[in-house]
Order: structure tokens, then C-alpha cells, then sequence
């Protein structure tokens, strides 16, 4: 099957071809660091972070651009309250921001361009649009686009340009559908903005969000390449915007595919600190909650599907890989024994393989993807069971749940993810009290194990520890 996308600016599949045969330029929005990212932003993250690793187990060499937001009205305003220089602000979001990336094992980006360093190509941008004739500066010293001036505005979206209101002027960085205006390229410095300002040909003033992401993805990409990524919620203004101005100022399409992810609910809700349903990864792991449990959470659902997030979501998460980790456990004992069933096992660990392939390149069918992995979990643990897989034949399944986790990458606890220290205490004094002939204590420990959400599994290997 032909790699296939959901292509927003067509509003239909299309066959992925890129500009550049086996390379891929990909861009994805990050995160806008005035606050710690929270489990709705890590959506997003999540899903092109599926995204760029099928792209590479297709076989494309990716270069992956995430931008840095750390300059706009929101880090200003929170950097200000804090009484803190903007950097100084927005660094710590920055490094908690990476630690929590690293955490959720999002493969990171190849550059991770920061606003704050990139304002000449801001400054050069802006002179290449009025060369274009579609800006102009306003009697505040600050600078905006034309969307009169320019008739190709509104194709991501779909506008209607009865509903554009030329000459009307939005200064701020978000806006509703129902404002489409001319919007701000460049920004001239007020007291509100404080010592947060760069010299232009336009005045002192700083940059508006919109022209941000267009001058360092030309700066770092292209002004054209194949992927541009980001939730709904960024279609507009923020990618229209770019759209528009990109375009006017290198005169050629700028992004030949546009793929959006939907939004996080959570319990059916929308997330809200006021409903106590507001979760930042760091919240959910001082709940006790792993990295790869999040990370399951979060891929499970397609793309472009509502996900509902919820605790109950996440203890299910477990329960899933904790059936994974078995089955990785039964065949590493398995690998050790003579050989046995070769030829059955390296087809049915070849079909799942490219059966998980498939899924994913059907517009990232990740049902489809989880579906061939458990399929080759349930025939592996048949085989295993009828004593059919042993020797080679266990390291054919070995390797289809890694090339499973190319993608996922969920198989392998982190460090300190497995069985408490004080739970494999407990399991030791249970089997120390079974050598003993002493039944009546280890019983009592199974159930003390029980009540703290575990139990042993006796297994030729000896005693396995698991949770309930």
C-alpha cells in the first residue's frame, strides 16, 4: 500500500509523494513556553511523533523542525507577572518541556528553532511582503498583511471573502474565525511590552506569532516542503496566516500537505483546571503514572479522532502492556530452548509485521497497527503454548515487536518503571517460604502482594512477578 495522508488543504486522502525522492521536510508548531505543556498539547506531539517515525520505517530520511515560541503576548505578559527577564521565563518551560518530551519517548526534533533567535529572518520576511505589495505599516508604527491584496487568502479554511473585512486590523496574536483581518507582521513597541523589543526598519517593536513559524521553517526547510503539522485549533489564524504570507513573499506553495490532529477531552469534558481535569505529564506521574503508559494513552486513538483521556485510560494502558511484557518475557525464555515450529512462526510474525506496516500508512491507522500487534501476541502465545516456537523461531517474533517499536516504542520499561523493591521483597519471602514447606506464610504473602495490586506466576522459569 502507498503511503496515504488526510491532506487538510484538500479535505481529502492523498498518496504521500515528496519534493525530494526518500527525504521528507516536516515541521510541526511546538509549544508556546509561558506554562508547562499539558497532556492536550502532548496529543499533538504524540501524533507527529507517530507520524515522523512511519515516515522512517517507510524508508524516508526525515528532517524534523518544531519550532519554540518565546515571544508573544502570552510569554510576555506571564514574564512580566512573574517579574522575570523574558528569557529567564521561559527557559524553565523550555527545559521541562524536553524533559517531558524525553519522558514520553517523542523522538526529538532535528532543530528546534527559538523565536527569540530568529528575528532577522523575521526582519527579512516582512521586507520580501512589502516588496510583494501586501503590507503596509499602520499610524501605530506596526506592521500588517493585506488580506485584501491578497485574493488567494482563506484557502485552508475555506473563507468565504465576504466575511474578510479589509482595512480592520487585529493586533493580537489569536482571534476568532469570525475576525478574518489584516494581521500583524510586525509589532511596534508599547510600554506593556517592556524591555522585550528589537530594532526594525519600521521602528522598535517585535514580531507577531504568525510570521514566526514562516521565517524559520524557510530558514530551516525551504520556502517550500512536503509536511506542516498541528492541532485544529492552529488552522486558524495561525496556519492560514502562514499560508498567506509565506506564499506572497517567495511566490511558490509553501506546504504541499497539511495534517491536523483533533482535540483531548477528558472524561468526555474539555480539560479545565476549574473541573480539577487538567493534567500536565508530571501530574500523571506523581499519580504514579509511566512515560509509556501516557505515550499508549495518547497514540491509541486516530488522529483525527476526539481522544478522551482519563485515569481509567491509562490503568487500561498498563493492564496492555503489562500483557506485552509478558508475552517479551515468554519468548525470551523460549529463545533459549531447542528449535522448534521455524516456518510457522517467521510467517505469522511476517504477516502481523506488514499487516502494523499497512495500518500505518493508511492515514496512520493506528487501530489497524495495534490490531496486527496484538494478533501476533495471541498466535505467538498459541505457539508458545503448543510448544511450537523455541530456538529461531522465538526470534522471529522477537523481531516483529521490534520493528513494531520503530513506532511505538513502548516495549521496554524505563529504569525504575518494573516491580518495587519492597514487591520483589515480598515475592522473595514468598518463594523462600515455599522451599521452607511453609504454605501457610506464602500464602499469606500471595495476599498481601494482592492487596498492594500484584501476584506471583510460578512458570518452569520460576517465579514471575506481575500486576493484578
Amino acid at each position: 500500500m502507498a503511503l496515504r495522508f488526510y491532506n487538510s488543504l484538500g479535505r481529502k486522502v492523498q498518496e504521500f509523494t515528496p519534493i525530494e525522492a526518500g527525504k521528507v521536510g516536516l515541521y510541526t508548531c511546538g509549544p508556546t513556553v509561558y506554562n508547562f505543556a499539558h497532556v492536550g498539547n502532548f496529543r499533538a506531539y504524540m501524533f507527529e511523533d507517530i507520524l515522523r517515525r512511519t515516515l522512517e520505517l517507510c524508508g524516508y530520511q526525515v528532517n524534523h523542525v518544531m519550532n519554540l515560541t518565546d515571544v508573544d503576548d502570552k510569554t510576555i505578559r506571564d514574564s512580566q507577572a512573574a517579574q522575570l527577564p523574558l528569557d529567564t521565563f521561559t527557559r524553565q518551560y523550555k527545559d521541562a518541556f524536553f524533559e517531558d518530551v524525553d519522558a514520553l519517548r517523542i523522538r526529538r526534533a532535528h532543530v528546534y528553532p527559538a523565536a527569540t533567535e530568529h528575528i532577522g529572518e523575521m526582519i527579512k520576511l516582512i521586507r520580501k511582503l512589502f516588496d510583494a505589495g501586501v503590507a503596509y505599516q499602520a499610524e501605530d508604527g506596526s506592521v500588517y498583511f493585506s488580506i485584501a491584496k491578497w485574493p488567494a487568502y482563506g484557502q485552508l479554511m475555506k473563507i468565504d471573502r465576504d466575511q474578510m473585512r479589509a482595512g480592520v486590523r487585529i493586533s493580537h496574536d489569536e482571534y476568532a474565525k469570525e475576525s478574518v483581518a489584516d494581521f500583524a507582521l510586525w509589532k511596534a513597541w508599547s510600554e506593556g511590552d517592556g524591555d522585550v523589543a528589537w530594532n526594525s526598519p519600521w521602528g522598535k517593536g517585535r514580531p507577531g506569532w504568525h510570521i514566526e513559524c514562516s521565517a524559520m521553517s524557510a530558514r530551516y526547510l525551504g520556502p517550500q516542503f512536503d509536511i506542516h503539522c498541528g492541532g485544529i485549533d492552529n488552522m486558524f489564524p495561525h496556519h492560514e496566516d502562514e499560508i498567506a504570507q509565506s506564499e506572497a513573499a517567495n511566490g511558490c506553495r509553501f506546504v504541499n500537505y497539511w495534517l491536523h490532529n483533533a482535540h483531548l477531552v477528558v472524561n468526555g469534558e474539555k480539560m479545565s483546571k476549574s473541573l480539577g481535569n487538567f493534567y500536565t505529564p508530571r501530574d500523571l506521574f506523581a499519580k504514579g503514572y509511566s512515560g509509556r503508559e501516557i505515550r499508549w494513552v495518547l497514540f491509541g486513538t486516530h488522529y483525527r479522532q476526539t481522544l478522551d483521556f482519563s485515569l481509567a485510560a491509562l490503568d487500561a494502558a498498563r493492564a496492555s502492556l503489562q500483557r506485552l511484557d509478558a508475552f517479551r518475557q515468554r519468548l525470551a525464555e523460549a529463545a533459549s530452548a531447542p528449535e522448534a515450529g521455524t516456518a510457522i512462526a517467521a510467517e505469522r510474525a511476517a504477516k502481523a509485521t506488514a499487516d502494523f506496516q499497512a495500518g500505518l500508512e493508511d492515514d496512520l491507522n493506528i487501530s489497524a497497527a495495534l490490531a496486527a500487534l496484538f494478533d501476533l501476541v495471541r498466535d505467538g502465545n498459541r505457539l508458545l503454548d503448543e510448544g511450537t516456537v523455541a530456538g529461531p523461531a522465538a526470534a522471529a517474533f522477537v523481531q516483529a515487536l521490534e520493528t513494531c517499536d520503530q513506532v511505538l516504542d513502548v516495549l521496554t520499561p524505563a529504569p525504575g518503571e518494573g516491580v518495587p523493591a519492597e514487591i520483589q521483597a515480598l515475592a522473595d519471602a514468598r518463594q523462600a517460604a515455599r522451599k521452607a514447606k511453609d504454605f501457610a506464610q506464602a500464602d499469606a504473602i500471595r495476599d498481601q502482594l494482592a492487596a498492594a495490586g500484584w501476584t506471583v506466576e510460578d512458570t518452569p522459569k520460576g517465579p514471575r512477578v506481575k500486576r493484578l
